[in-house]
């Protein structure tokens, strides 16, 4: 499918299965009228050849390969009745009806063996895919340290189960700790490249007192990659046990959003062009990564995201206001929170997104 630069589809929407169900329909019962004409019409006119339609129509959709075999040997069992029907029709004609029907059946049966086979594989594909997004993207906790925490990740493409986007909640001796990020890159690559950021914010969570230590950690790892063009946009929240102050280091990632009890909602720290750069490029400006303290009282509820979400467009080509929405979701757990801005954002982008998007909400308990 063509997409214009703004990801939009330039060839319409695909046909629905009730439309595709509504023409197969259409073709059986044009294949009836013609086999009925045919017996009742002139003698020396034949409609033999649609016969061999019969075995195509029987194998779409069809998940066993004797489907469209016993439909070509019935269409195939017709032929003699055409022959009775139409004396003045060569016989040369029906055979070749005949030979025609075979011949459909063949490939038509070939054609659900071949489909039934590669439906088998992508079920183990996609096994295997569940299986390592369990082991990249663990299950965060509903509860840590005093806040509840949420997370949502939207999969742009359907059979789509572990992308580029990135997250982690730990308990460390240093307070919790979160990390969501974007690697910048497709396919195999982005994924381990995520896999290597979240190994060593496992490891260095717990062992380095800064959190721009932490984040540090990361800019080397992704860049012992050399992989060139390929970074990580990156948001590391410390959230200590002993107060209601956080920490935030961007590197040059969105800002969070910071809802207060009141539906006031606002960004935390700098904006993403002015915030530190991404994982990977730090060494090319030089220093070091800055972190920012902020008030994370009880009640609020703290919203990180990547820009899957903010770059998912209505009809008219829009962008999601995600600032402007939040405030009208109603109050709730993390979870319910969540749920309400997803709805809002598929329902919003017409029911699907041109990008892998995730959410992390945490909420301080009151």
């Amino acid at each position: 499918m063509k997409r214009d630069p703004g990801g939009e589809s330039l060839s319409g929407p695909p046909a629905s299965p009730g439309h595709v169900r509504g023409l197969v329909l259409t073709a059986y019962g044009l294949l009836t009228i013609a086999v009925a004409t045919d017996v009742v019409s002139n003698p020396r006119l034949t409609f033999s050849p649609v016969l061999s339609t019969a075995p195509a129509l029987a194998g779409i959709g069809a998940r066993r390969a004797r489907v469209p075999l016993l439909a070509g040997l019935v269409a195939l069992a017709a032929v003699p009745l055409l022959i009775a029907a139409n004396p003045g029709v060569s016989l040369a004609v029906h055979l070749t009806s005949g030979f025609a029907v075979l011949a459909v059946t063949c490939v038509s049966t070939a054609n659900v063996v071949l489909m039934a086979t590669r439906e088998r594989e992508l079920l183990s594909s996609r096994s295997v895919a569940e299986a390592a997004q369990l082991a990249l993207l663990r299950p965060v906790p509903e509860r840590i340290g005093g806040l509840r925490v949420a997370v949502r990740y939207l999969a742009a493409a359907t059979d789509a189960r572990v992308g580029g986007d990135l997250y982690e909640v730990l308990a460390t001796p240093y307070g919790i700790r979160v990390l969501l990020g974007d690697v910048r890159g497709k396919g195999l690559s982005a994924v381990e490249t995520a896999s290597d950021v979240l190994g060593t914010f496992r490891e260095a969570a717990q062992v380095e007192p800064e959190l721009g230590a932490v984040a540090g950690r990361l800019d080397a790892t992704v860049r012992r990659r050399g992989l060139g063009e390929e970074f990580v946009t990156a948001a590391l929240l410390g959230l200590p046990p002993d107060g209601a102050r956080a920490e935030l280091v961007n590197c040059g990632h969105l800002p969070p959003l910071l809802r207060r009890p009141d539906g006031t909602v606002s960004e935390i720290g700098v904006p993403a062009e002015a915030a530190d750069p991404p994982l990977a490029l730090r060494n090319l400006v030089g220093g070091e990564y800055h972190t920012e303290r902020f008030a994370f009282r009880r009640g609020d509820l703290l919203l990180l995201f990547t820009d899957g979400v903010t770059e998912a467009r209505d009809a008219a080509g829009r962008f999601y206001p995600l600032q402007q929405r939040l405030p009208r979701l109603p109050e709730g757990p993390p979870d319910a929170v969540l749920d309400g801005l997803v709805a809002d954002l598929l329902a919003y982008a017409g029911g699907s997104l041109s990008d892998d998007a995730a959410l992390l909400a945490v909420r301080r308990e009151r």
